[in-house]
């Protein structure tokens, strides 16, 4: 028997959508994948602010409600032999402009570092990526461009981080750095997760490639809190089948204390089961 009061509710929109990256650890932005057939490392033409751009997928195709993607983007089309020609062709414009900026920065004895010269893909615009320790006054520089290389000019000042991520380089891991092969965003790092992990504060070893505190030293930090939480505070006084004494240092990983005992003043090592009770400090 069918329930006449049960009302009708309509099925649910969905479009196909795909991430798609635009350079190498670079951020994945969303895009409307309409009914192309698109797979992970599919070379594809979207649609951005500027116009179209070349970007590759990289987050498969997967249904989301289209009431959530009113205004989002589209991919254009698969990406063929004429995009991959234009694109050479841009990367060949491109080397070219950055020797130019170099030699009118030289020129001008300006204080700022060229980084890299990228050229849009439709080749209405030239962006120069520099690292300056201060502003720089570079209009004069800017008009000299335009009329050399007859396009837009757009320079962007970016930070000791930023430029290591575009230039790239191996760590001293051994492994290509972490901010140019996989990391996408920067978050911030501190001294704090040095002293927590137990590092040596020489800033030579936890400076990375870029002069500033290396990322991977947050990627355990959590981890060596979550553990920190069950040990005695250092300075505590604590009561242990070894001995009764101070805490005068932890091994987080062994997940034991060293104890300085009261009868003898030695350091002894107690895992947590070997402590019976704490005192107050």
């Amino acid at each position: 028997m069918t329930d006449e009061s049960t009302e009708h509710v309509p099925p649910v929109s969905t479009i196909s959508v795909v991430g798609v990256q635009f350079r190498y650890a670079g951020a994945v932005h969303d895009f409307d994948a309409g009914a192309l057939p698109l797979q992970c490392g599919d070379r594809v033409v979207v649609q951005v602010n500027r116009g179209t751009s070349l970007g590759t997928v990289t987050v498969a195709p997967r249904p989301v409600d289209a009431s959530e993607c009113a205004g989002m983007p589209r991919v254009v089309k698969r990406a063929d032999h004429r995009e991959f020609a234009r694109e050479e062709a841009n990367l060949r414009r491109a080397a070219e402009a950055q020797r130019i900026c170099a030699h009118r920065i030289h020129e001008r004895r300006l204080a700022m570092k060229l980084i890299k010269a990228e050229c849009v893909f439709d080749a209405s615009k030239m962006i120069f990526y520099f690292f300056a320790e201060a502003r720089v006054d570079f209009r004069d520089l800017v008009r000299d461009l335009a009329q050399t290389l007859h396009t837009r000019i757009e320079m962007k000042q970016i930070g000791n981080r930023d430029e290591t991520k575009l230039l790239g380089g191996v760590g001293p891991c051994g492994r290509e750095l972490c901010c140019s092969s996989w990391l996408r965003e920067f978050s911030s790092v501190s001294v704090k997760m040095a002293k927590e992990q137990g590092l040596s504060l020489n800033p030579s070893k936890l400076a990375g490639m870029c002069g500033r505190l290396k990322c991977c030293l947050r990627y355990e930090y959590e981890t060596y809190l979550e553990l920190g939480r069950a040990l005695p505070p250092v300075g505590h006084t604590v009561e242990s089948v070894k001995g009764n004494g101070v805490v005068t240092r932890h091994n987080i990983l062994k997940q034991t204390v060293m104890i300085r005992r009261e009868e003898d003043g030695l350091d002894v090592e107690a895992h947590l089961e070997d402590l019976v009770a704490k005192k107050a400090p």
